[in-house]
Parts: C-alpha cells; structure tokens; sequence
C-alpha cells in the first residue's frame, strides 16, 4: 500500500532554459507500487528516488514528455557501428547500490560536465546521492552496472514498469566518451525492452533548445505527451510525424 507523504508546487530556477523559472509540482509518495508508479510516468511525471515531479509553468510548454515506440524501432547503420564498438563491455543488472566507485565516477562525470556544458556542479552528498537513485527504487527500480574487465564505466539508472522502460539517469566516465555511452546504454535499454515484450523506453522531458537534451528526439518513432493530464484524465499520446 503506497502512502502520499507531501504534496506540493514550488516555483524554482529552470533546470533547462538558462535565465527561466519554472513551477514543479511534486509527490513524494513511500512505497510506491509498480502500478502506480507506472500511472505517474505515463502522465508525464519523473522519480528520484521517492520524490516524482513535473514542471507545470502556466506560460511554457518546452517541457515534452517522450517515449520511444520499441516495436517499431530499427536500429541505424551508426548505431549497430556503435553497439560493436563497445562489445566488449559487460554489464549487470541489479537492485540500485550504492559504494565508493559509485560516488567517485558519479562525481567525475559532472566535474567534466560543468567544463563540457556548464553544468552546475552540486557536489551530491552519500546522502544525496541514496536518496536520489537508490531509495524508494520498490520492485521495479534497477541499475545497470558498465564494466571495461573490472572498472566501473557507467552507471544506467532504470525502472522496469509494466509497459516500458523509465530511463531515469546515465553517468559515465569521461574518458570513455569516444565509445557514445550514452547512445550505447540507450541502445541497450531498447534491446532489454524488446527482450521483456515492452512497448515503450520514457525518456523525461525533451526541450528543444537545451543541448543536454537534444539527443532524445534521434530515437525514432517516439510519441509525445499532449499537455499535463490530471490523475483522472486518460493520457494522450501522439506519434511523431516522420
């Protein structure tokens, strides 16, 4: 039984668009169901551990909730060149951790992305960092480890949901940028979906103007979510036109 602990908007600095606010209602609800979690992502909303949130700004709709249509995904020439690239990498999949690899490379990928991107650089806590990705992750909230032989590479946070997969947070090490992680382990999760007979790969929110977030609308087909439905609203979903 899922219980709502707080429930509330508040207005902050836009996480996208440089020099915007944005309005983010938010849930944190403890031990949430698969079910309801589910309910939530296909309504547009994201999990951080047990906080789910989505932006709400009356006079803005640069936020576009994405999903990737697996059943009907074809893997690109580049792409497949990319999946035999890093072949040699191996992986598992797990319940979310956490440890000392996992904070080092978590923290060396955003040192490099506020040098590459001018990414504000908060410097997570252990205490950040669990309560993030690896609180409330129930029975559907998964990591998938990236090694080269015995070094941690990547770090893919995911929940397993009864339709697709939520891709929820990739960091990686830097000095593996020439293998395209980030499209690798994307690549992987759509291969997962199709193993498990998911339709769907969330992606969160696309914004066309922000270039941390570009690289979601080369996954085609994908649909996007029309508007913010409420929990007694069914959700619509319409195909991108290719």
């Amino acid at each position: 039984m899922n219980s709502l602990l707080q429930e509330c908007a508040l207005d902050e600095t836009c996480a996208y668009l440089p020099d915007q606010s944005q309005t983010t209602h938010y849930k944190i609800i403890e031990q949430c169901s698969k079910e309801q979690c589910a309910f939530l992502i296909e309504r547009g909303w994201r999990r951080f551990g047990n906080m789910f949130f989505r932006p709400i700004c009356q006079d803005c709709n640069a936020c576009e909730s994405i999903k990737i249509d697996v059943s009907n995904f074809s893997f690109s020439k580049s792409q497949r060149r990319i999946l035999k690239k890093a072949a040699h990498f191996h992986s598992r999949m797990q319940t979310p951790s956490m440890s000392k690899e996992h904070l080092e490379l978590f923290k060396k990928y955003h040192d490099h992305m506020e040098q590459k991107r001018q990414w504000e650089n908060h410097n997570v806590s252990a205490n950040g960092y669990y309560a993030s990705f690896v609180h409330g992750y129930s029975n559907f909230g998964y990591e998938i480890l990236y090694y080269d032989q015995e070094k941690l590479i990547g770090v893919d946070l995911i929940d397993m949901l009864p339709e697709g997969i939520s891709s929820i947070y990739f960091y990686y090490d830097p000095d593996y940028e020439p293998y395209s992680l980030g499209t690798y382990t994307l690549l992987q999760q759509i291969m997962l979906a199709q193993e498990h007979q998911l339709s769907w790969i969330y992606l969160g929110y696309y914004v066309q103007e922000c270039q941390s977030l570009n690289y979601k609308n080369r996954y085609k087909p994908y649909l996007t979510l029309q508007g913010r439905p409420s929990e007694y609203n069914l959700p619509l979903w319409v195909l991108l036109d290719t």
